[in-house]
């Protein structure tokens, strides 16, 4: 029998930290969980003990450490100030986060990310150097490889007639990986510590992700500690979102496995698959005005445009707000089950989800059960919900209250009694969402918060390794996980596409890290082991580059995360290139026709000089017109008529601040290059009067009253912009 032990709780996050070190030393190496799990608290106080004391040395080792927007220029500061204050009112900053930024991280103290937010380090000397490259399902080998010794997470917590349970919620992700790799090292002698803060206001997650108060070493536990969860804001979808969004919904199979991950492209493929299922008309009205059948045959032949019916599975390393908006729809419906022999016959249609006779039946053919049914049969059957819980099993007979009956399923008389007396109604254990990690909007926590307990029970977040991960040291895992992920479409996004269908994603040919690989590369390998699974990267066909417009489609890239010979399925706004196994010229073809047309003529030029294409080849016609005008054409209408809204899922921003925020990020657009600052400059000073409603605006800019030349010509810039 397991001896329970009793974990020290501290009120105090000063007093966590002397234990800590009396436990470990002075030599820190601090795991810390990627995103919203982070014990702001603890970390912060860890963080200033080594600032006070240079004998410390510690290195945190993590991904993406959350940070409140700040902007870079003046204009975007006094931006997004308010909007902070608001929006991220009563939410720590973590301390370390804030001083690496200025670069004034002490020198006993080092921080190595293996993820970044976007592009938020690409120019931080230390953070690129300090970098680590991994897949996230190796994260939890290369955070023991790194030295960790202290592991710190925020969790939730509840009482069940007085009993504590804690957890994870938000980042069972490496945790349960972590955690018998660190009880090896203990038990070796290396001194550890896994640490728990407690945060009432984080989503109790249950599941996997429960757990009890001895699998920590220390928790801290105070309500003084509690604070608003970090929500990212939604973001704008623009129509050329809406439309990637729309066509990878298309290949969406019913009764299939979904993967998606954060950003609009996301948000972009959840509002389409809404569409599909609620408003099916506006979809296949879209679909015919966009040819899609005609010139994209893959949806034909792996995907559906058609309402869902058996409903999808979720299985994505990020459980994103969209999975929730998905099972509100009920969309997310399909549940899956653990035993891998229930689940065989799940998908095999021999049996459903809703309990009857002939359940009984085929799980005696499968010789699953036996009959007569034996005390371990009804005990199965009960853990399934096939049985009732309060059917009991005595001297070979089955005991509820209408009686007594032999357990002979050969028996007519026997199956009548079972079938009035014993069934239940649904099996049990059915998982519609395994998740790794959240992050998300308010209303995502919201969302959570308020699940019943049947809903927490369809939700499982769990190890990544689960979710990432076809393969591992358990047979029985690897064969569920097969059986699981049916039809799955693993959809990511990625930045550049070489015309021999290689992605990239999280680097610039110079070794720069933009972000990190996460777990793409696993989903991407894991849609070319499983049957009929499909590799999806989405990503804009063009983006503005030193005040230019560049293609996304190249002829070669000196970096790649996903190498050419993985190549699947990849979407524009433009449309679907399915370039699995297909030779190079015709991958090359099926990606130029995705191409803006205003690059077509020039990567078909390098193609052909490479003589990957043959000289004589024409591009045909109905993939000559891939402008950005002709988005704005096709969706306009749709959009008139209150479809494909910039902010499906709510808005963070106020009426004035979406104005503000679109002249802003036009006015960076226009002056990203020194031609395009001399004429906004030129036209700025123009500006002699200021209309009546931009005043509301220029308050809400503190930009009233400028003072100075340089803020008389800021208050011009965005006058100009505001009113042009």
């Amino acid at each position: 029998m397991k001896e329970t032990r009793t974990t020290p709780v501290f009120q105090d996050v000063e007093a966590c930290v002397d234990a800590i070190i009396e436990k470990v030393g002075k030599t820190i190496v601090l795991g810390l969980p990627l995103g919203l799990g982070k014990p702001a608290h603890l970390v912060n106080a860890i963080y200033r003990r080594a600032q006070k004391n240079p004998d410390i040395s510690l290195r945190i080792v993590t991904a993406l450490s959350l940070e409140k927007p700040v902007g870079k220029s003046p204009l975007e500061r006094k931006f997004l100030g308010p909007f902070v204050e608001r929006h991220f009112k009563g939410v720590p900053d973590l301390d370390y986060v804030i001083d690496l930024r200025k670069n004034k991280l002490p020198p006993n103290v080092e921080v190595r990310e293996f993820f970044f937010k976007a592009g938020s380090y690409l120019h931080h000397e230390s953070q690129q150097q300090n970098y680590i490259s991994s897949n996230y399902t190796h994260a939890a080998r290369d955070l023991i490889g790194q030295g960790v010794n202290v592991v710190a997470q925020m969790v939730g917590k509840r009482l069940v007639e007085g009993h504590a349970s804690y957890s994870l919620s938000c980042n069972p992700d490496l945790s349960l990986d972590l955690e018998p790799m660190l009880h090896e090292l203990q038990a070796s002698g290396m001194p550890i510590a896994l640490v728990g803060e407690v945060n009432r206001q984080m989503p109790f997650m249950h599941n996997d992700a429960e757990i009890e108060s001895d699998r920590f070493d220390m928790l801290v536990d105070n309500e003084k500690y509690d604070y608003p969860l970090f929500a990212a804001p939604n973001m704008a979808i623009t129509p050329a979102d809406h439309l990637i969004g729309f066509y990878a919904s298309t290949l969406l199979k019913d009764n299939g496995t979904l993967q998606v991950g954060i950003g609009s492209l996301g948000s972009a493929l959840i509002y389409s698959t809404l569409l599909r299922h609620q408003n099916n008309g506006e979809y296949q009205a879209l679909m015919q005005q966009l040819k899609v059948r005609e010139k994209f045959p893959v949806v034909e032949k792996i995907g559906g445009v058609d309402p869902f019916k058996e409903g999808l599975y979720g299985c994505s390393e990020m459980m994103v707000d969209g999975f929730l908006h998905l099972y509100k729809a009920g969309i997310l419906k399909k549940e899956v089950f653990s035993d891998v022999r229930l689940q065989t016959l799940l998908n095999d249609k021999r049996i459903t989800t809703e309990v009857n006779l002939d359940m009984l039946k085929v799980l005696a053919e499968e010789d699953i059960i036996q009959s007569p049914l034996r005390a371990k049969d009804v005990a199965l059957l009960q853990s399934w919900g096939v049985f009732r819980a309060e059917v009991e099993y005595k001297g070979g007979a089955l005991i509820t209250d209408a009686g007594t009956m032999a357990g002979d399923l050969q028996n007519a008389d026997a199956l009548t009694w079972i079938e009035q007396n014993c069934l239940g109604i649904h099996l049990k254990g059915g998982i519609v969402m395994h998740g790794g990690f959240f992050l998300g909007p308010k209303e995502l926590y919201q969302m959570l918060d308020e699940f019943s307990e049947e809903d927490h029970q369809k939700f499982c977040m769990t190890s990544v390794n689960y979710i990432n991960h076809l393969y591992d040291h358990f047979l029985g895992n690897q064969a569920k996980k097969a059986a699981q992920r049916q039809e799955s479409r693993f959809i990511n996004s990625t930045m550049l596409v070489t015309l021999n269908g290689a992605a990239v994603s999280d680097g610039l040919a110079n070794g720069q890290v933009i972000s990190g690989v996460g777990g793409q590369y696993n989903f991407v390998a894991m849609a070319h082991e499983l049957p009929n699974a499909r590799s999806v990267l989405k990503f804009k066909a063009t983006r503005m580059s030193g005040g230019k417009v560049q293609s996304n489609i190249v002829l070669s890239y000196g970096y790649t995360t996903i190498p050419r010979h993985l190549r699947d399925i990849f979407i524009t706004e433009y449309g679907i290139a399915d370039v699995r196994g297909k030779s190079d010229k015709d991958v090359m073809i099926e990606l130029i026709k995705i191409a803006d047309s205003r690059f077509q003529d020039e990567l078909l030029a390098q193609a052909k000089s490479a003589g990957k294409i043959p000289e004589n080849y024409v591009l045909p016609e109905m993939y000559r017109h891939n402008t950005p005008e002709a988005i704005g054409s096709i969706l306009g209408l749709a959009a008139k008529s209150g479809f494909f809204p910039p902010f499906p899922f709510g808005c963070d921003f106020t009426p004035d601040e979406l104005k503000i925020g679109k002249a802003l990020k036009g006015l960076k657009a226009k002056t990203g290059s020194r031609k395009g600052m001399i004429k906004a400059i030129i036209k700025a000073l123009k500006v002699r009067d200021i209309p009546t409603e931009v005043l509301p605006l220029l308050k809400r800019m503190d930009m009233e009253h400028p003072v100075g030349l340089k803020e008389k010509l800021e208050q011009k810039l965005l006058v100009s912009e505001l009113t042009g």
